[in-house]
């Protein structure tokens, strides 16, 4: 699959360990695949942010696990990939751990419904 990238998220991606590398392109790849029209950014100074008529996700690597940011708190989630603040009011998040493997078709269908919600005016409008 070929996109546009950002090259401050290349830079991101290519400063961490091979094993959140391997998940940061994974995302990456699938973000893409949800919707061709998908656009990098960075946010916050260093995040990446995948955006689409308003924020898909956003990335963030800790020292023992990668956060995706998914900011959509309505978006279904039939497979139980979110894994942290199901209660949140704004956003939910997967954390991906070393040795962790990421449903890729669940979060590309995920992504697939924030974005509709966005296309439709936003989660908050709904």
């Amino acid at each position: 699959m070929t996109y546009q990238t950002d090259s401050r998220i290349d830079a991101y991606i290519t400063a961490l360990p091979d094993w959140q590398q391997a998940i940061c392109k994974q995302v990456r790849d699938a973000v893409h695949a949800a919707d061709s029209n998908v656009k990098e950014t960075v946010k916050r100074k260093v995040l990446p942010y995948f955006v689409l008529d308003g924020n898909i996700c956003a990335l963030q690597a800790t020292k023992d696990h990668v956060n995706i940011f998914i900011y959509d708190p309505i978006a279904p989630d039939p497979e139980g990939i979110i894994n942290q603040g199901n209660d949140n009011a704004t956003a939910r998040g997967i954390q991906v751990y070393q040795g962790d493997t990421l449903n890729v078709s669940a979060f590309i269908a995920l992504c697939k419904a924030v974005i509709a919600n966005n296309k439709a005016g936003g989660w908050r409008n709904m």
